[in-house]
C-alpha cells in the first residue's frame, strides 16, 4: 500500500458541546502525540488554546493536527460547532476528503445537527459517525442512533456499546462478532459477546451485511444466491458504499474516558477514502484536475490564523503536486508569486517544520505570505487555474462599534479590521447615513468575542451599541412648490428660483427627476443643480433623518438672474423646494422587513411562534421532519436586532436561524412616532 493510500484527511463535524475536541485529543493520545487528555476547564487543551476558548470552554475557531498511525498519515481538522462560529463551514469542508460526524449520546440529533449534516452532504463528502459521551448520565445510544435515519443517511453500525453511563465497559465489533472490553490505560481485551446481547448483535450484523450488499450489484447478487459474503467482500463493499455516500459507518465511544479511539482509527483506515479516492477536482471554468503527487502543485487556502510570533499563517490543502521548502507558487487571485518558505505541520498552536515533501491531502501552514488570504488558490505557472470558493452565508446581526476614549476611532477600526483577515465571516464598515462603525457577524457571541480579541491583542477599549435600523421615508401625496433662494451681499449676490411638482412612485421605484422646463426660463447648465439639491435634501430625510425614497420631482418652471444665478444657488433652491413639498405630501416612515428561516425542535414551536407574534411577525409557513420544525416568517428588522440570544434562550441553545432582507413597509403610527420623537430629542441634544 502506498503512502497516499493509507493517508486520511478529515474534519470532525458536529454541534457545540458534542465532544469533537475531546475526540480529536483522544486520537492524538492514541497516536502518541499527546501524553494525556487535556480539559479546557483546567487551562485549555492542545486544540482549544485561545484565552476566549478557555474562558467559554468551547471552540471558537478550527484547529488542525497531524499524526502517524500504523504507517498512515492523518490530517485532522477540528471544527467549531456553535452556530456563531460556523459561517465558514462550507469553505473548510471543501479542504477535506471526508467527515467524522460527531453526535452526543445524551442530546442526540439537534436542529443544528441537521444544518451540519446538510453542509457535509452539500460538500459531497463521505462520512462516518461517532456517537460520543456514552459514559454520561442519560446517555441513550439507541435514541441517538435511530435519529440518524431522520437525517436522510443509511447508518451501518460497526461498533455497538456494551452498557452505558457508568456501566459503559466495552464495544461489540459487530462484523467480527467479538466483544472488546476496555482495560486500564486505554487498551481492550477481546472476549465473547455478553449473552444478553448476542441475539441483538446477530440481527445487527445481518442488517449491516444486507445494507453493504445493497450498495453493490455484484455483491447483492452473490448475497442473494449464497446468503453470505467473505470478510474481504464485506470491507470492499463497505468502502464502495461509503465513498458513494450511500452508507455511513457508526460506532460508539467516550472520548474523555479514552474509550473507542483505537476502534475509530481502525474504522477510518478500513472504510474511509484516501486523497487518491477523491473525485476529480474541478476549477471555476470546469477544468478537471487529477490527484497526482508528481504533477504541478495546486493548493487552496482554507483558513488564516494569527500566530503571535509568525504573524498570519495560511493553512492550505494540497490537492495535487507536492510542496517543499523554499518553493514558489502564484496566487491566482492577484497574480503575485509567493515564496512558501518552510511549510509547517500544526497541532493546535504548536508548529513543527515539515521534514518531508508534502503531497496531496496535506493540511499545512505557510507563514509570511505577502498578500494571500482565505479562499485563494496557489498554483504553478505551468497549470494555472482558480479553485471555486464556496459562498458565505449572510451576517445575522450587526452592532455599532465605538471606542470608550474619544479620538480612538481609527485605532478601534484598525484593530477589528485585522481580525477580518482571520475570520472571513466578520464584516466591518461604516454606515454612510450615520457615520457609525458597523461590525456584522453570525451572532451576538461571535461579535462579542471578536471585540474581546481585538481588545486583548491591540490594547484598545471598545463598546458595542445597537445600530440604527435603516428606516426610510416616503410620501403619499402630491404638491407643487416654489424653491426660491435670494441672497444679496456687498458684491455678487445669489439667486435661484424653481417650481417643482412632487408625487409618490410605486414601492421600490427609488427616485426619478423630470426636466419639463421650456422656453429657457432656467438655463440648461443649472437644471442638474436643482436635481442635485433635491437628492441631497432627500438623503437627509424630513421626518427622522432617513433617506426619502420612491418619489418623483418634476421641474417645470422658474427664473434666473444673469449675474447672480449660479449652480450653487439653484442647488439650494432645489433643496428648499423639497423641504416645502414634504410639509404638504404626507410623509411617512418605512421600516425594513426581513424573512426569518428558523429551525427548532418541535416542542418549542408554540413558544417561538408566540414570540414572533409579539415582535409583529407573520408566520408564512412551517414544515416538520424528524422532530425538527422549519419556520418561515416576515418580521420587522427593528424587532430582531437581538433575536439570536433570545432564540437561544427560548430553545435551550437548540434553535438556529438565518435572516434575509425582504422589503420595506409603512411603519405603524406608534412605531413611527417613537422613531421621530427620538430623532428630535437627539437633535436638540446636539444643539
Amino acid at each position: 500500500m502506498s503512502a497516499l493510500e493509507s493517508q486520511r484527511t478529515y474534519a470532525l463535524v458536529g454541534t457545540g458541546g458534542c465532544g469533537k475536541t475531546s475526540l480529536a485529543e483522544m486520537l492524538l493520545l492514541r497516536a502518541g502525540v499527546l501524553n494525556r487528555l487535556g480539559k479546557i476547564e483546567e487551562g485549555g487543551t492542545a486544540l482549544d488554546y485561545e484565552p476566549e476558548e478557555i474562558k467559554r470552554r468551547g471552540s471558537i475557531q478550527p484547529a488542525f493536527a497531524s499524526f502517524d498511525w500504523k504507517g498512515g498519515r492523518h490530517y485532522l481538522m477540528d471544527l467549531p460547532g456553535d452556530a456563531n462560529f460556523t459561517g465558514d463551514l462550507d469553505v473548510l469542508l471543501s479542504a477535506v476528503d471526508f467527515a467524522v460526524f460527531t453526535l452526543d449520546a445524551v442530546d442526540g440529533v439537534r436542529p443544528l445537527t441537521k444544518k451540519h449534516w446538510q453542509a457535509v452532504k452539500k460538500a459531497g463528502l463521505p462520512s462516518c459517525c461517532f456517537i460520543n459521551k456514552m459514559d454520561r448520565d442519560r446517555a441513550d445510544f439507541d435514541l441517538a442512533y435511530n435519529a440518524l435515519s431522520g437525517l436522510g443517511l443509511k447508518p451501518v453500525l460497526l461498533y455497538a456499546p456494551i452498557g452505558r453511563q457508568n456501566a459503559f465497559s466495552g464495544l461489540v465489533d459487530v462484523l467480527a462478532g467479538r466483544a472488546l472490553l476496555f482495560q486500564e490505560g486505554g487498551g481492550v481485551q477481546e472476549a465473547d459477546i455478553p449473552a444478553d446481547l448476542r441475539d441483538s448483535m446477530s440481527r445487527l450484523r445481518d442488517a449491516a451485511i444486507e445494507n453493504i450488499a445493497e450498495s453493490d450489484e455484484v455483491l447483492m447478487e452473490k448475497y442473494l444466491e449464497e446468503g453470505l459474503l467473505s470478510e474481504a467482500e464485506i470491507i470492499e463493499g463497505l468502502r464502495k458504499g461509503v465513498a458513494g455516500g450511500e452508507l455511513t459507518p457508526v460506532m460508539a465511544g467516550a472520548a474523555l474516558e479514552n474509550k473507542g479511539g483505537a476502534q475509530l482509527l481502525a474504522l477510518l483506515a478500513a472504510c474511509m477514502p484516501s486523497p487518491l479516492d477523491r473525485p476529480l477536482l474541478r476549477d471555476e471554468k470546469g477544468g478537471e484536475h487529477p490527484v497526482d503527487p508528481e504533477g504541478p502543485p495546486l493548493c487552496f487556502v482554507c483558513k488564516t490564523l494569527l500566530d503571535p510570533f509568525s504573524g498570519l499563517l495560511s493553512v492550505v490543502r494540497v490537492f495535487s503536486g507536492s510542496l517543499h521548502s523554499d518553493s514558489f507558487l502564484k496566487n491566482m487571485r492577484n497574480g503575485e508569486t509567493e515564496r512558501l518558505g518552510s511549510p509547517m505541520l500544526l497541532t493546535g498552536k504548536t508548529q513543527v517544520p515539515a521534514r518531508e515533501t508534502l503531497g496531496p491531502g496535506a493540511l499545512v501552514a505557510l507563514a509570511k505570505l505577502k498578500n494571500t488570504r482565505t479562499g485563494d488558490t496557489l498554483a504553478s505557472d505551468k497549470a494555472p487555474c482558480v479553485l471555486p470558493f464556496p459562498p458565505l452565508p449572510p451576517q445575522l446581526i450587526s452592532y455599532a462599534l465605538s471606542p470608550r476614549e474619544k479620538g480612538d476611532e481609527e485605532k478601534a477600526y484598525t484593530a477589528v479590521q485585522r481580525l477580518t483577515d482571520e475570520d472571513i465571516t466578520l464584516r466591518l464598515g461604516r454606515d454612510e447615513e450615520t457615520g457609525e462603525i458597523i461590525i456584522s457577524g453570525m451572532g451576538q457571541l461571535h461579535i462579542e468575542i471578536a471585540v474581546e480579541k481585538a481588545r486583548r491583542r491591540y490594547k484598545v477599549d471598545m463598546q458595542l451599541n445597537t445600530p440604527r435600523v435603516p428606516y426610510r421615508e416616503t410620501i403619499k401625496g402630491k404638491a407643487q412648490v416654489q424653491g426660491r433662494h435670494k441672497k444679496q451681499t456687498g458684491g455678487r449676490g445669489q439667486f435661484g428660483d424653481c417650481w417643482l411638482e412632487f408625487e409618490p412612485l410605486p414601492k421600490g421605484s427609488g427616485y426619478s427627476f423630470e426636466d419639463a422646463v421650456v422656453g429657457g426660463v432656467i438655463p440648461r447648465q443649472y437644471i442638474p443643480a436643482v436635481d442635485k439639491g433635491v437628492q441631497e435634501a432627500a438623503a437627509r430625510g424630513f421626518l427622522a433623518g432617513y433617506p426619502v425614497v420612491d418619489f418623483k420631482a418634476r421641474l417645470y418652471d422658474g427664473s434666473y438672474h444673469n449675474v447672480d444665478s449660479s449652480e450653487m444657488a439653484f442647488k439650494i433652491a432645489g433643496a428648499l423646494a423639497f423641504k416645502k413639498a414634504m410639509e404638504q405630501c404626507r410623509p411617512v416612515l418605512l421600516e425594513p422587513i426581513v424573512i426569518l428561516s428558523i429551525s427548532i425542535p418541535d416542542e418549542f414551536m408554540g413558544d417561538v411562534i408566540g414570540n414572533l407574534s409579539s415582535r409583529r411577525g407573520k408566520v408564512l409557513g412551517s414544515d416538520s421532519l424528524a422532530g425538527i420544525t422549519e419556520l418561515k416568517a416576515q418580521v420587522p428588522m427593528s424587532e430582531i436586532l437581538r433575536y439570536a440570544p433570545d432564540l437561544r434562550s427560548m430553545t435551550g441553545g437548540q434553535g438556529v436561524f438565518t435572516a434575509e432582507f425582504s422589503h420595506y413597509e409603512e411603519a405603524p403610527p406608534q412605531i413611527a412616532e417613537k422613531v421621530v420623537a427620538e430623532y428630535q430629542r437627539n437633535r436638540k441634544a446636539e444643539e
